[in-house]
């Protein structure tokens, strides 16, 4: 009998066995380890912890690995990008702040070869003027914003749909 993963695998078309290819890393950029304090109006309430919980549950049903990682530092953020070429299917990013200034991000995903997708928890084109700027755009695959944090199991899906097409 088939586990519900190789069924849900089957289903989709996901690599039952785990490779590097069924890696994915998660990239969350500043003031998100604020999430659920921080304008809540916007943001909602929800924890980056509960998001983390969330696309973690998400990955063992879709039976990708998931490296989940916040930081308020632009070098960081830069470093795990680079040091993910070659080592994930994957790069799912909210780069938050950084998404409208940083061209060192974009600099490091174009240089990671890395397919990327950005998530923005709040409709961005619907925002302020500098918040409709995207540099992060110029090098993802795709994008969703506007979802809430759902938005992120919306990433978690098309990484490893991408993941299973690769392999």
């Amino acid at each position: 009998m088939k586990s519900e993963h190789d069924i849900e695998a089957l289903r989709y078309g996901y690599a039952i066995g785990k490779t590097m290819a069924d890696k994915i890393l998660v990239l969350n950029g500043p003031v998100l380890n604020m999430l659920g304090v921080r304008q809540p109006k916007i943001y909602g309430r929800e924890t980056l912890a509960q998001v983390e919980a969330d696309c973690r549950k998400l990955a063992r049903r879709l039976g990708v690995s998931l490296d989940f990682r916040q930081s308020n530092h632009e070098g960081e953020l830069v470093d795990w990008i680079l040091k993910a070429r070659g080592k994930v299917s994957c790069l799912v990013i909210n780069a938050a702040a950084y998404t409208h200034t940083s061209v060192a991000i974009l600099d490091a995903i174009l240089a990671s070869e890395v397919p990327t997708i950005e998530v923005h928890i709040s409709h961005i084109l619907k925002r302020e003027p500098f918040r409709q700027r995207s540099f992060v755009s110029e090098a993802a695959v795709g994008l969703i914003s506007g979802f809430g944090t759902f938005g992120y199991q919306l990433a978690i899906e098309a990484a490893a749909r991408m993941a299973a097409r690769a392999s």
